[in-house]
């Protein structure tokens, strides 16, 4: 899921088998008065637009119940819901979700149509602001952030098998769990030198955004976090305490990214896309960086 800023208001976009859909229920928050998706709905122009929209991506549309509500539309008394488009006609452009993140949402397409029934302005404004939110998702990619972000994910398997076999072997499934997040919190201080919880305290406003603090790692701390994997994975098998394991692990840490900063790559080609994303402004919480130039500074 990614968030965009509109004129002072958030929407939310998520994808959905391959296409981006915008929330129309975060949009309406925009228009003066009380309005609901139900009421564009029912506008005769915008039926129109949909069915036309629906002809070219949707073979399985319902035509037929399509005329039957265009012939009603526009009339005081008819009411159109989103539920009832979607189960007489068979529509994909549209859906509505319940949960965390709920709200009716659209194709974009149809969602920039449904930007110029609140304003002109609005309209432009979103356009302008899911480019943007495109262009930087494509820098992404371009950059390799996506395939160095999967690296920190390389060993999760080789990891959680090892405390499958000898942490876990007869527990059940609610501390199963517990473990596995307790193992995860404990790279994050070997690394990061705190624990997500506390990231998040340090950083509600990101966490709030759906960020955590891997997200915010550079492409050297994702390249140690996924050799700690690996190396946590051959401690355990060698029977040493979680606490031995810490000092071990955050030795290592502190010695990788040492090596690793001395190399030719820039700040700015290390950093993560995410670390200014959004208004969230970034808090450090006493970092692996930190104590390597501590331990820098006494030589």
């Amino acid at each position: 899921m990614s968030k965009i800023n509109v004129n002072n208001t958030e929407v939310n976009i998520v994808s959905k088998d391959g296409q981006d859909y915008v929330c129309l229920t975060d949009m309406i928050k925009a228009k003066d008065g009380e309005f609901f998706v139900s009421d564009w709905l029912r506008n005769r122009n915008t039926l129109e637009f949909l069915s036309v929209w629906e002809r070219i991506n949707n073979q399985n549309f319902n035509y037929g119940e399509f005329a039957i509500i265009s012939s009603k539309a526009g009339l005081n008394n008819y009411k159109l819901s989103v539920k009832d488009w979607i189960e007489k006609t068979g529509a994909i452009g549209i859906y509505a979700t319940t949960g965390r993140y709920g709200g009716t949402y659209a194709h974009k397409d149809i969602a920039f149509e449904f930007g110029m029934w609140i304003s002109a302005e609005f309209k432009l404004l979103l356009i302008t602001e899911y480019q943007q939110l495109k262009q930087a998702e494509a820098e992404r990619t371009e950059s390799g952030w996506d395939i160095r972000r999967l690296l920190s994910k390389t060993n999760y398997i080789i990891h959680t098998d090892a405390i499958k076999a000898h942490i876990i072997p007869e527990i059940t499934e609610a501390q199963k769990k517990f473990v596995y997040a307790n193992e995860a919190d404990m790279l994050n201080v070997a690394l990061f030198g705190a624990t997500a919880k506390q990231w998040k305290e340090a950083n509600a406003e990101a966490a709030l955004d759906g960020f955590n603090m891997r997200d915010h790692a550079d492409i050297h701390q994702l390249i140690v976090l996924s050799n700690l994997e690996n190396q946590n994975a051959y401690l355990i098998s060698k029977g040493m305490t979680q606490s031995q394991r810490l000092v071990e692990l955050r030795k290592s840490a502190i010695s990788q990214l040492e090596s690793l900063r001395k190399s030719i790559y820039t700040i700015d080609k290390i950093q993560s896309p995410l670390k200014d994303f959004g208004k969230a402004k970034i808090k450090e919480v006493k970092t692996g960086n930190e104590i390597i130039k501590k331990k820098s500074s006494k030589r």
